[in-house]
């Protein structure tokens, strides 16, 4: 009995100071060689069978020797694209969609994604955003518009430069907006008729002259007729 009692003893503290050599990891009392990169831990070794290792899924990898039961999952986020295909070995290279920028640069491409600022009307795009910066907004000055979408602001119409008169002025955000002269539009609604009715009174005068002619073609057919007949 005091046998076991030491055994079980020597067990405990042989497991307390277990060191394994790098290749291998702990588990319980024994240290099983590790699994090679792109496979994962089936079941743990034995003091009679070393450990058994699979492949890692698809979908996920292993990048170094382990002693894990599990594989990494492959890298996604949002805001990003492959750049680099995941394998069993290696984690994808990702890379910023067209549009986004780059918040957490690493060696091995970029772990997360930010839109590009997008700037309010009443300023411009004085820098626009890269993969790895985000756009600059800047203010526009009197005088000129933007709708937050353009590289450079731009300068208010001036109605008198086209002959015409300002309905309303422009702001940082709109362009101003023009009109006709009062005196132009009457000369255009006055012209605009012309044209109108014009061709209805051509077609007036020519139903007008054709009725007589048509009642004349008809009473020379009725008399003829009669004639024929008598």
């Amino acid at each position: 009995f005091l046998f076991f009692i030491q055994i079980l003893v020597m067990k405990v503290f042989s497991g307390l100071s277990l060191t394994c050599h790098e290749a291998e990891y702990h588990t319980g009392n024994e240290c099983c060689p590790m699994c090679l990169p792109g496979s994962r831990v089936k079941t743990d070794c034995t003091e009679f069978i070393s450990t058994s290792c699979v492949p890692c899924l698809e979908g996920t990898y292993m990048n170094q020797p382990t002693g894990r039961k599990q594989c990494f999952p492959c890298y996604t986020r949002s805001g990003l694209k492959i750049k680099k295909s995941c394998t069993i070995t290696s984690d994808a290279v990702c890379e910023p969609l067209e549009g986004f920028y780059c918040v957490e640069p690493s060696d091995n491409g970029c772990g997360a994604a930010q839109k590009h600022r997008s700037c309010e009307p009443g300023q411009y795009i004085s820098q626009k955003g890269t993969a790895s910066t985000d756009s600059v907004c800047s203010d526009c000055s009197d005088g000129s518009f933007s709708d937050g979408t353009f590289p450079s602001c731009r300068p208010h119409t001036q109605c008198e430069t086209k002959n015409l008169q300002l309905l309303k002025p422009g702001t940082t955000s709109t362009d101003a907006e023009c009109e006709e002269h009062s005196s132009n539009k009457t000369i255009k609604q006055q012209t605009r008729q012309i044209i109108i009715w014009t061709p209805v009174s051509v077609l007036f005068l020519l139903f007008v002259i054709s009725v007589p002619s048509t009642a004349f073609n008809c009473s020379y057919y009725v008399s003829t007729t009669q004639q024929l007949f008598l």
